[in-house]
């Protein structure tokens, strides 16, 4: 029953939190948004105080059960374990000490000095959105518009086409070699990622060894047939000397259901019997019996614990211009300083904080975010304006960071705050080198900080230019996205280290 009420709830938060990546609408965010938020490491970074506590205090009573039931790339591990499991030929890599916890210094020295790309690698949840964002997001919108052609040629909207494009190739190259090393490792190896690679497991493993509810050994039942120990994903099972490295184990239930003796139990202290020495002429006299329990009613107990606990934690088409020629895309410029989301307060603070795990990404509407490539903020979201601009009415990617990255932020509020300002470019604007008027970006700044001046003013007939008024302007990018000047906008957004208040 265990292992069925495990199965039952991982599966759920597996199919919520990659509709969750999945999703491109922006709708269901408001639903399953929490299921981010009580990530372990996101908490952290967030200093949300109240799901760390819960997930310790989960930990502390029932093991980990945050790597089966919550953790997403614990689950995904189980799904790809089940898919290339052959009973009887099973064969569970052990725990590597030395590798285990020399990975979690290394993680813990990144993470206070700031080295957050590589805590992004590390991080699980994060691992498991990049996988989630672009290997399966492209295969879910490519699904979403072949509905979208179809209903087009019945008169029906119900669907509407999206551009499937890569954002970040690193990105996507760090999320295939991680979906290909779990596949190596979890085929026919079970959990050797936790148990050797995984920080935030072994973080939660100092804790677990001190767990209330825990697999425990019934002496007296056990006839050391080790099935326990040859079906142990975890490696974590020793049936010759009946004990169980608590530490490991994520309480997935598999060897209760291996168990045909009923010698292994999911319970508190005092269940079963004891180890004890005892002399050869005093054994028969001195044995302790374990009371008879009543596996019903721990079942539904378990499973009522796991439900509340669950509960409690609740919350590339060518484009042309008139059908006659095709429009040349937009190159990026290079930019001194990159531009980070309204909200994230400072380059700073978005460095310390983000994981890389690419929500904001997948959950932008305007194609504005994309995962930067500089080494030191490998995989931290970016803003960039060739597809889209930042406009004024969202305010998506800091509903939806997990991470305290990306603070939440009012649309009063990101009208008002300046993540950069435009910078005019001379020699590609086209008023300058095709003499014809434009006045694109005037006409479509929203906050008015950019008005057309004479290029010359002693000469009447010269060209009107931009001129940028950057204590007005925010950033936002629709002057840079507007521009009809290719392949480089003829003005740009340069990025501020700290955001400032218009």
């Amino acid at each position: 029953m265990l292992r069925k009420i495990r199965i039952g709830l991982s599966t759920l938060v597996m199919v919520l939190i990659t509709l969750l990546f999945l999703d491109f609408t922006g709708t269901l965010h408001h639903w399953l948004g929490w299921l981010a938020k009580i990530q372990f490491l996101p908490a952290l970074l967030a200093v949300n105080v109240v799901v760390v506590v819960a997930l310790v205090v989960l930990t502390l009573i029932m093991g980990r059960i945050y790597c089966s039931v919550i953790c997403p790339l614990g689950i995904l591990q189980d799904v790809i374990h089940r898919i290339g499991r052959k009973p009887n030929k099973q064969t569970y890599s052990k725990e590597k000490r030395w590798l285990r916890y020399g990975i979690l210094v290394v993680f813990v020295a990144a993470f206070f000095l700031g080295i957050n790309s590589l805590v992004a690698l590390l991080a699980p949840y994060s691992s498991y959105g990049r996988i989630a964002q672009n290997l399966l997001q492209p295969i879910w919108i490519a699904g979403n518009n072949v509905l979208a052609f179809l209903a087009e040629h019945s008169n029906s909207y119900r669907f509407y086409s999206v551009d499937v494009w890569i954002r970040s190739l690193p990105t996507f190259i760090i999320a295939l070699a991680t979906l290909i090393m779990l596949v190596v490792l979890s085929w026919r190896n079970g959990r050797t990622y936790c148990n050797t690679i995984c920080p935030v497991g072994t973080i939660l493993s100092f804790f677990a060894r001190f767990s209330w509810l825990k697999i425990r050994f019934d002496e007296d039942k056990c006839k050391k047939c080790g099935k326990c120990s040859r079906n142990c994903k975890a490696s974590c099972i020793d049936f010759k000397t009946m004990t169980v490295d608590y530490s490991r184990c994520v309480v997935c239930g598999d060897c209760l259901e291996q168990c045909k003796f009923d010698s292994l139990h999911y319970a508190g202290p005092g269940a079963g019997s004891s180890r004890k020495t005892r002399s050869s002429s005093s054994s028969s006299d001195s044995r302790n019996t374990s009371d008879s329990v009543d596996e019903g009613r721990r079942s539904f107990l378990v499973g009522a614990a796991l439900a509340t606990t669950a509960a409690a934690l609740a919350q590339e088409k060518k484009k042309v211009d008139g059908g006659l020629a095709v429009i040349e895309d937009k190159l990026e410029p290079v930019r001194h300083t990159p531009i980070t989301p309204p909200g994230s307060l400072s380059a700073s603070n978005m460095q310390k904080r983000c994981t890389g795990c690419q929500l904001c990404v997948s959950e932008c509407p305007n194609d504005v975010l994309r995962p930067s490539t500089d080494l030191m903020k490998l995989m931290q979201p970016m803003m960039s304006y060739e597809r889209g601009y930042c406009r004024s009415e969202c305010n998506r990617c800091s509903e939806v960071c997990p991470a305290g990255a990306i603070q939440p932020i009012t649309l009063a509020d990101k009208s008002s705050t300046q993540i950069g300002h435009a910078v005019w470019v001379k020699k590609n604007c086209i008023p300058v080198t095709d003499g014809v008027e434009c006045g694109n970006c005037e006409r479509h700044c929203p906050v008015g900080a950019i008005e057309m001046v004479m290029l010359d003013e002693n000469d009447e007939e010269s060209v009107m230019i931009p001129s940028v008024n950057e204590a007005r302007c925010i950033g936002c990018g629709a002057c840079e996205n507007l521009c009809p000047a290719r392949p480089f906008a003829a003005i740009y957004v340069e990025g501020h280290e700290v955001h400032k208040t218009v």
